[in-house]
């Protein structure tokens, strides 16, 4: 019986369990340009025991960037940032791909240079408020991408790709998950465009596939992961019925050959949505499942019936730097604290102890 413990290809890469680290945003990347820190080498180099670690979100360009003090990959001085990230990790065992997030309409012209402002598919401004430098502040009606500036924004995913590349990561991931640019794409709600981006269920889906093609072009297929959340309401997304639009995606990616499918299951009504999605594609699964609670121990059984070829865990791995290691034995867990999800110093961050020093501290 397959384990989450047990090695598995990625592509060609061996990694070393079926864990992976998903990508969490930190918002502190107070480096030059937005670019990491010490703290952010520390932060994945204390996580390297993940078979998989997926960083935060990074924007692939300027406009991408919709929260504060989050990292990018448009710019030299962030590429040589990044680079010092990679190689603590490898230093460690580790593997490690760079979420690509441009967050489109999400986001606000407070937390961008100049003139610019937020930019989606279709003037459609999102629900709710967003956090600034300010504080909270609404949403605003994004600018209508052009047909040419959508162009553009594929290749400034491919660009930062190379950076990626060039920075020492192992691959990329792409989020078209959560409300953001890709998944703004192929929503119905905030896709309102009749051109080839939008209208029919293939329409709806180029943007994402065009991405994607456009980053395997540049790097490599073996290198690319799409991460997606069919139904997630996150950021204002409606979609109603799903099935038709991400299976037409599913199979437009299947022939290129891209490293994995990520799929974050945001209701409990998703899962056979899931399993179909299993059988459309037949490359690696990468699964952030459905939970009342952080994804804890409980999941692992995904692995082995077979649902997913790894499982990605989030708040647990932020509390948890050695979470596989936790994992095996059931526990004990440090506890995540929201108040230091976003923001802040070293606490939350690199403070979170290893189980060895946390039984070491526990026994003086």
């Amino acid at each position: 019986m397959t384990t989450a413990f047990d090695p598995v290809d990625l592509a060609g890469r061996t990694l070393a369990n079926r864990i992976a680290m998903a990508p969490m945003t930190r918002s502190r990347a107070y480096g030059p340009g937005h670019s990491p820190t010490d703290a952010t080498v520390e932060y994945y180099a204390q996580r390297a025991s993940a078979g998989l670690i997926v960083t935060e979100g990074i924007q692939p360009s300027v406009v991408g960037q919709g929260y504060p003090d989050t990292p990018g990959l448009h710019s030299d001085e962030q590429t040589a940032g990044w680079r010092r990230v990679t190689d603590a990790v490898h230093a460690r065992g580790g593997t490690i791909f760079a979420q690509l997030m441009h967050t489109g309409r999400i986001g606000h012209p407070d937390l961008l240079p100049g003139e610019l402002r937020p930019v989606g598919p279709s003037a459609v401004r999102a629900d709710g408020q967003i956090f600034t430098k300010q504080g909270m502040q609404d949403f605003t009606t994004p600018d209508e991408l052009s047909a040419d500036e959508v162009r553009t924004t594929v290749e400034d995913f491919a660009a930062a790709a190379r950076n990626a590349i060039d920075a020492g990561f192992d691959g990329v991931e792409l989020h078209g998950a959560n409300g953001y640019l890709i998944h703004q794409f192929l929503a119905p709600n905030t896709n309102l465009r009749t051109d080839e981006w939008g209208g029919t269920d293939e329409n709806r889906t180029r943007f994402a596939v065009e991405t994607v093609r456009a980053v395997a072009d540049a790097i490599g297929a073996s290198r690319v992961g799409l991460r997606i959340s069919p139904s997630n309401p996150y950021n204002d997304i409606q979609e109603p019925a799903p099935d038709a639009v991400y299976r037409t995606l599913v199979r437009a990616l299947e022939p290129l050959g891209i490293a994995y499918l990520h799929v974050l299951e945001a209701t409990p009504e998703v899962r056979p949505f899931t399993l179909g999605l299993r059988k459309e594609f037949t490359g690696t699964l990468v699964l952030n499942p459905v939970s009342e609670g952080p994804t804890g121990h409980d999941a692992l059984g995904l692995v082995e019936d077979g649902t997913a070829d790894l499982l990605a865990f989030g708040a647990l791995f932020l509390a948890n730097p050695d979470l596989p290691s936790r994992l095996r034995t059931s526990g004990p867990y440090n506890t995540p604290d929201p108040a230091t999800f976003f923001g802040g110093d070293e606490r939350g961050y690199t403070d979170y102890p290893a189980l060895a020093t946390a039984s070491v501290t526990a026994a003086v």
